[in-house]
């Protein structure tokens, strides 16, 4: 996280990690068409021959959430296809939380356990411990045949400490769900950390309340 007191504006960088092809682009695309102008800046992606996105997306959402500051999410993606590790190292340095995308068809499986584990060894090589480093999984593509049913996907998620959320990112469906449990996870961690609520008189459940509110979710979804 980046503080910067002169502006009083906090800046939280979330990741979407995971194989390629995932839809960890789309996942992006998804939040900035389902978002107001208002609160999304311009999203910028890069597409190549062998993956779309080869460096990263970058996609701030600005809130002011009261008590005069401003929070900016900054959300990238990593590269998927194995070629381009040393990019994907280099997007997760400074990561306060990441989502990890995995294709939920079962053909799949091996590529996104190589993923995770990948995305575990690049966090540690940034010093970041995945242990207690906020991370969520989402298993996209749950439209398509052959995936993983969704009691596979509850058993997976009652062994795992991730929370596991669901998915058609071409659709939208399933992807502010997604967002918003990053960020809850991320805020809860970040407060411990750094006292925000002390510091800038930002309460926890007031700021997460004011996210939800820009991006259009009722109270009661909440």
């Amino acid at each position: 996280m980046q503080i910067d007191f002169k502006s009083r504006e906090l800046t939280v960088k979330l990741v979407y990690y995971g194989p390629a092809l995932s839809g960890k682009t789309t996942n992006l695309q998804a939040i900035h068409s389902l978002v107001s102008p208002e609160t999304t800046g311009r999203l910028m992606t890069l597409e190549t021959r062998d993956d779309r996105t080869l460096f990263f997306d970058l996609l701030p959402l600005t809130f002011d959430v009261g008590a005069g500051i401003q929070v900016r999410f900054k959300l990238f993606t990593v590269p998927g296809q194995v070629i381009h590790n040393a990019t994907r190292r280099l997007v997760l340095q400074g990561a306060d939380g990441t989502a990890f995308i995995a294709d939920s068809q079962i053909s799949e499986t091996r590529s996104n356990q190589q993923a995770f584990l990948n995305m575990q060894e690049n966090l540690r090589e940034n010093g970041i411990d995945p242990a207690t480093h906020p991370i969520v999984i989402q298993f996209n593509k749950r439209d398509l045949p052959g995936v993983r049913t969704d009691e596979e996907l509850e058993r997976m998620a009652k062994k795992g400490r991730e929370p596991v959320f669901k998915a058609i990112a071409t659709r939208g469906t399933g992807v502010i769900e997604t967002f918003l449990g990053l960020t809850e996870r991320t805020w809860h961690q970040l407060e411990e950390r750094h006292q925000l609520h002390e510091k800038f008189g930002l309460d926890p459940e007031v700021f997460l309340r004011g996210v939800r509110s820009r991006l259009g979710i009722p109270e009661a979804a909440a």
